[in-house]
């Protein structure tokens, strides 16, 4: 009989389990519970949405457009893509599911995401992202709460060390076509010494050339001008604004004036947490404003700001974790209580114990693998229930509901 041969898992994808699948469940748990103490409300997504979604938010000449979207014709000849992130949808969701009338919104979502990239350390084509976003809101206020949420997460995570916010200034539209046209014309100065890439961004995106990683392209970026002689009044009120907000809720930063958005809907802040502690690659979360978002897919003008962050990535920085352990091992070393301790074991999850049964095996083995699953507690069902060689507990639900309580108050052992 020819060999069945076992499909391989898809290259960019991962199986999560074990310590992995821990450190991944803590990044989630954590962004769930400091979510709500900033008060962001939970939303669900579709996983695809129309192609047009991301192609108008994200930009056609962008790389996660021009090559790393996942897209498809279905069968009614209709092209969508799977998500290769949050924000737009959410702005869909904005603006078709009528969520404008509870502006400002604050929403926070998770889940897999999918860029067609080059796999590489905490990067894979499937992978899974937090995300959260205040849409409503032209204030200032809301990149601080935003970046205080952020900084707050990443310190509850245990992880803020060597972790730092880099922050920058895009300006209003006035700053920002002022800037642009400046950078178009030192960059034109320097055309034939550009790369392939940035030659292409010159004409469509020039500011995307101020974070090439091209070696050929860093000295022309690093000689361009900043965005600071740029800067109208309302600009630069703004941004002090964000940055003396931090101050007052303790937030560290430093000022990167190259760190860039390229699209033009963005406004005034950019930001990013960077670490060294993952490569190159190392920025562990990120967002900014980008107030033309909404009118990009046809609504009306709408303020936004936010970030996101890959769970993959946080995770990698998380601690080692401790497995999770069992309250109490019921062990019928008799088959004759096996119902018995099915029962027993069926009553105290009903109260809460984290519990096992054990029923194969010989007695020894038994009693040997409940006492190598290193639970709290060992109850063990044998003998004659009758007799005085019987040991253990009554599958009462009132008896083993007070053995909740007693290890809850972890008091008197069980047995």
């Amino acid at each position: 009989m020819a060999r069945i041969e076992t499909p391989k898992r898809v290259r960019g994808t991962q199986d999560i389990f074990g310590d992995e699948q821990r450190r991944f469940q803590r990044v989630v748990d954590t962004f769930d519970r400091v979510r709500r103490l900033y008060c962001f409300s939970r939303v669900e997504l579709p996983v695809f949405e129309s192609t047009a979604v991301f192609a108008r938010s994200l930009g056609e000449t962008t790389d996660v457009v021009s090559k790393e979207m996942y897209s498809f014709d279905d069968r009614g000849g209709e092209s969508l893509t799977l998500r290769p992130e949050f924000t737009a949808g959410i702005a869909r969701a904005y603006l078709t599911e009528g969520w404008r009338q509870y502006a400002p919104l604050k929403l926070v979502t998770h889940g897999p995401v999918f860029r067609y990239e080059r796999p590489q350390k905490g990067r894979y084509r499937q992978f899974h992202q937090i995300d959260a976003e205040v849409i409503g809101a032209p204030e200032p206020a809301a990149e601080v709460e935003l970046l205080t949420f952020a900084d707050q997460l990443l310190k509850e995570l245990g992880i803020a060390e060597g972790v730092t916010l880099q922050l920058n200034t895009l300006g209003d539209a006035a700053t920002r076509d002022a800037w642009r046209d400046a950078l178009v014309e030192h960059f034109a100065a320097h055309r034939g010494d550009l790369s392939e890439d940035s030659l292409a961004r010159l004409e469509k995106n020039p500011l995307r050339i101020l974070d090439s990683k091209d070696p050929r392209d860093r000295p022309i970026a690093d000689s361009a001008p900043d965005i600071d002689a740029y800067l109208t009044n309302e600009a630069s009120d703004f941004f002090a604004a964000v940055t003396g907000g931090l101050d007052a809720a303790g937030v560290a930063w430093s000022r990167n004036s190259r760190l860039v958005r390229g699209l033009d809907y963005y406004r005034h802040t950019a930001f990013e947490f960077v670490t060294d502690r993952l490569g190159a690659q190392g920025t562990v979360l990120a967002g900014g404003r980008y107030d033309g978002l909404v009118e990009s897919l046809g609504g009306p003008e709408t303020p936004g700001v936010g970030w996101a962050a890959g769970i993959e990535r946080l995770a990698m920085l998380v601690e080692e974790t401790v497995a999770e352990t069992v309250d109490v091992v019921v062990v019928a070393e008799d088959d004759a209580f096996i119902g018995e301790a099915l029962g027993a074991v069926a009553a105290l999850r009903r109260a809460g114990v984290a519990s096992e049964s054990i029923t194969t095996g010989s007695p020894k083995k038994r009693y040997d693998k409940a006492l190598k699953a290193g639970a709290r507690q060992v109850v063990s069902f044998k003998g004659d229930p009758a007799g005085p060689g019987h040991r253990g507990l009554g599958a009462s639900d009132a008896e083993l509901a007070h053995v909740a309580q007693v290890l809850a108050a972890l008091s008197a052992p069980v047995a």
